[in-house]
């Protein structure tokens, strides 16, 4: 009875799937309105209004055991970065 369409997120433009079984969730609560914003837009809205951006994360090689490391900001070569296991112990001690 019901086909997936597809639509445009009237928030960032981009396609997404309205699917079948979707289109059969809204008719049984009696809802007539097509969505209009994607997935991730209507929990960008429901939590707080505004979609929160990736964060940029980097590589680094751990000052402590060497493994690679991710961390959200630059590191720079004066200063030694740590593995979130290597963090961890220090905050500890």
């Amino acid at each position: 009875m019901y086909q997936d369409e597809t639509l445009v997120c009237k928030d960032c433009g981009q396609e997404f799937v309205f699917t079948a079984g979707e289109q059969e969730f809204y008719a049984e609560r009696g809802f007539e309105n097509k969505p209009l914003r994607c997935r991730d837009c209507r929990n960008a809205r429901k939590n707080g209004g505004v979609a929160k951006p990736q964060r940029e994360m980097f590589v680094a090689v751990c000052a402590s055991c060497g493994k690679e490391a991710r961390v959200p900001f630059k590191p720079r070569e004066d200063r030694p970065v740590y593995c979130s296991e290597c963090f961890a112990k220090m905050r500890e001690e």
